[in-house]
This record gives structure tokens, sequence and C-alpha cells, in this order.
């Protein structure tokens, strides 16, 4: 299995709306050997945390590869996102 983990530093002023928007949308894309997602924004417990995470489990590195190149993932990542961070930050690792 695959672990993929982001984070994301926000700019300041991003909309906490389109925080949401843009991770509910990673969550409703449907994309074959997904086997779990979870996104958050940060719960603000320590100063200097990053804005938001995602985590995504998936059955092995070609359906994370499949994943990474999708149309409507990397629009998300460049039309959500994009707008909205100053910085992200990924790994991907065997769990």
């Amino acid at each position: 299995m695959i672990r993929n983990v982001v984070v994301g530093r926000l700019l300041t002023g991003a909309d906490p709306a389109a925080v949401q928007t843009a991770l509910d949308a990673i969550v409703a894309l449907p994309v074959q050997g997904c086997l779990d997602v979870r996104v958050g924004r940060d719960a603000g417990l320590r100063d200097g945390a990053w804005g938001f995470a995602i985590t995504s489990d998936w059955v092995d590195a070609e359906a994370y590869r499949v994943y990474d190149l999708d149309a409507e993932h990397n629009r998300i990542r460049a039309e959500l996102f994009g707008p909205l961070c100053a910085e992200i930050a990924r790994v991907q690792f065997e769990a």
C-alpha cells in the first residue's frame, strides 16, 4: 500500500470556504485504487502549523501514479488549491 500525505501552507487571507471546497473536491474524486482519503483544515493547536492536510491510501504505486496524472485531480490542484497556497509539500511512502 502507498500512503500519500499532502500539506499546504495557505496564503494570508485565503478564504476558509474556498479551502473546504478544494478539500471536498479531492474527497469526491472517483479514482480507482483508492482505499481511503482523509482531509482536514488545521485545528490551530500549535503556532506555525500549515493550513490543511490530505492523506490518501492507494492499493499500490501504479494506482497512485494514475491518480497523480488524473486530469480532474490536476485541475483541482491548479484551479482550486493553486490560488490559495503559498506552498504545498507531499510525500508518498509504503505503509
